[in-house]
């Protein structure tokens, strides 16, 4: 069993090193709230009451409200400093017999296990002193900060101790006995007493726990029939489920800000169409409407170079000449641009000169025709 505390036991001059063992244990079944709709854990968190924030244990401190609601913070140091001679002793005081110590005083019981071979011969020495007096021993001892009481009495072939309450930490029982006069006829008492007799046959170590044993079968019975409730486990995110979570959202933002502003989205296929996309998203090309003179057919290709040459510009170009990259780009593309435009123009003047060419050709040839005719029928 795992010892709680290390200490000794001080028996006038003699000192006997000893560790200190629970000697109970709680079997309660115990429950946890849970949510009743999908079965997950509800924990206690502590929030400090003056700004709402959660803190840590290392954060806790110790402090005593007064009457007026003013707190004294208490530090370790300061209980450090308090004399405590019992802080790792278990110093007795006298031997009392055991019809002396009122039940109700009773508290935790522990065992008191030898620390080492050099502890044996003075252990066994109080314990066999206790047997043949017929008496408990009454001790002062420290444990979790407050100082105790306790008493030590043999337990087979152990010492166990039992710590005690206080004198004054017992409540007297005022008001709780009937106030009203009652009497007890004698049958009344024998027949009180042939109960007794016959209840106290009943063997001690053969009781148990009946409503524990029905809890365990009935948790025995939901669980074989799958009526438990499996919450469902969170996965934590990892670093590559935040980037591809960051990306979506500014892709969102993207189409949501070109939505207000009444722009359409280019229609390009391929992971880099859309990048292109995003990337001449910031250039004023795009912000531009075509001139109505300038084909689309003659204007696209110019815009897809752009785009691809500022994002070629913005992957090999340091960051802090991003900007001025952009900037040439979009003249660089703009006197294209215009080059197209004014090539076109060139192109449409033209085609209206030939045409105007070859209307006046061919009238010219319609009135040599016709002259022929009238001087024949002269």
């Amino acid at each position: 069993m795992r010892s709680i505390w290390n200490g000794a036991i001080s028996f006038g001059l003699v000192s006997i090193p000893i560790k200190l063992v629970n000697a109970t244990e709680n079997h309660s079944i115990s429950f946890r709230q849970i949510h009743t709709a999908d079965g997950g854990r509800i924990r206690y968190r502590k929030v400090c009451e003056l700004d709402g924030e959660e803190v840590t244990s290392a954060e806790i401190g110790k402090g005593y409200e007064e009457a007026d609601g003013s707190v004294i913070p208490i530090t370790d140091e300061d209980l450090s400093a308090l004399p405590l001679p019992t802080a790792k002793t278990i110093e007795i005081v006298t031997f009392v017999p055991a019809s002396q110590i009122d039940p109700l005083q009773m508290d935790a019981a522990y065992y008191l296990a030898a620390s080492g071979i050099p502890a044996a011969k003075p252990y066994t020495l109080l314990r066999e002193a206790l047997k043949r007096s017929d008496r408990v021993a009454i001790a002062k001892f420290a444990l979790r900060g407050r100082e105790r009481l306790g008493m030590l009495r043999v337990v087979d072939d152990v010492i166990a101790m039992h710590g005690l309450l206080w004198p004054d930490e017992i409540r007297a029982p005022e008001g709780v006995a009937p106030e009203t006069e009652v009497t007890i006829r004698d049958a009344e008492l024998d027949l009180a007493d042939a109960l007794m007799a016959t209840l106290g046959e009943v063997d001690v170590d053969s009781l148990h726990d009946d409503y524990r044993e029905a809890v365990e079968a009935m948790l025995a019975a939901k669980s074989e029939s799958g009526a438990g409730l499996t919450p469902e486990q969170t996965p934590a995110p990892t670093g590559n489920a935040q980037v591809i979570d960051l990306m979506a959202a500014l892709e969102k933002s993207v189409r949501a800000a070109k939505a207000s502003r009444g722009e359409a989205e280019p229609q390009e296929s391929g992971e880099a169409g859309e990048a292109a996309a995003d990337v001449a998203e910031v250039t004023p090309i795009r912000r531009r409407p075509a001139r109505k003179t300038a084909p689309k057919s003659a204007a696209a290709p110019k815009a897809a170079t752009g785009k691809k040459s500022t994002s070629t510009t913005k992957k090999t170009t340091p960051t802090g000449s991003a900007a001025k990259t952009t900037a040439k780009t979009a003249k660089t593309a703009k006197t294209a641009k215009s080059a197209a435009a004014k090539k076109t123009t060139t192109k449409s003047t033209a085609a209206k000169k030939t045409t105007a060419s070859s209307t006046k050709k061919a009238t010219t040839s319609k009135k040599a025709t016709s002259t022929p005719q009238k001087r024949s029928s002269a």
